[in-house]
């Protein structure tokens, strides 16, 4: 997991501080959340629970209320512990902590008289670990919004930093295959170069292929060619600018490019620095 500053983590709390996610099987998947490892702490006891949404300020988990739960709870007024274990991808060890709650609500979960539904409100700010997995994803989320027409040249340096493998891939046309070049990507789209005939190309559905390294992943985007460009020497060439359908767009997509582009910023706003001291 990449080490972020404190300023940085501080700055993650107070923008998202209130806002709730939903772990849903996309968020278990992006976070590394180990579902198996998840507890509430009672006591000297422990109980599994599934964790629905959660916060910077607290969290609602559903948990079996048939092994005594609710007794336990009214004996410690409330107070609990919260376990979390995430194995953040690409990484081989996991993280775990408690954060310390209270419990505010519990009712039926659905229709059934087992299980109950948890609100927690969190007694401290909760670990740095637990905001920067968190904050990373409302991050890149927050972004893919304000900055989805940012493209970002594929050049050799911006491949690098992107893990990008290649910028020879396929994009699927209507079902078939076509070999092509990625120029540039962004939060919504992006250029590709290929063989092929404007006219016959623009508002045609497709999916390119993009596959990054560390950790390995290969994504298939869906979307739609909406404009086309001449690609100067070469008339049997086409510049395409793909749209993303902005449903299947995967949020590990949107994060990695908003962790390249937060952090070319910050190079930038260095270096600026380090010029107006050399400068003075």
């Amino acid at each position: 997991m990449g080490v972020l500053t404190s300023q940085k983590i501080t700055v993650y709390y107070d923008r998202y501080k209130e806002i709730n996610v939903t772990f849903t099987k996309e968020m278990i998947q992006i976070t590394g959340l180990q579902t198996q490892q998840v507890h509430l702490k009672c006591g000297n006891d422990f109980w599994p629970c599934v964790v629905y949404t959660a916060s910077f300020s607290g969290a609602k988990v559903v948990a079996n209320i048939k092994t005594g739960l609710l007794a336990k709870l009214q004996a410690t007024n409330n107070f609990v512990n919260l376990r979390f274990c995430f194995r953040p991808p690409g990484e081989s060890n996991t993280v775990t902590f408690f954060v310390a709650a209270r419990v505010l609500a519990a009712v039926p979960y659905g229709n059934s008289q087992d299980v109950n539904m948890f609100t927690l409100t969190f007694s401290n700010r909760p670990p740095d670990d637990f905001i920067e997995i968190i904050g990373r994803v409302l991050d890149a989320n927050v972004n893919s919004a304000k900055r989805k027409e940012d493209r970002i040249p594929l050049t050799a340096d911006n491949m690098r930093k992107l893990n990008i493998l290649s910028t020879e891939t396929s994009v699927n046309i209507q079902g078939v295959p076509r070999r092509c070049i990625l120029r540039d990507v962004s939060f919504s789209g992006v250029k590709v170069i290929m063989m092929g005939v404007a006219k016959f190309l623009l508002e045609k559905e497709a999916a390119i292929r993009i596959d990054f390294n560390d950790p390995r992943e290969s994504y298939l985007i869906k979307g739609k060619f909406i404009r086309a460009e001449d690609v100067e020497g070469k008339k049997e060439m086409v510049a395409l600018g793909l749209t993303f359908d902005e449903a299947h767009v995967p949020m590990s997509f949107k994060i990695r490019l908003n962790d390249m582009l937060t952090t070319n910023r910050a190079d930038n706003r260095v270096n600026q620095t380090d010029e107006e001291h050399n400068g003075a």
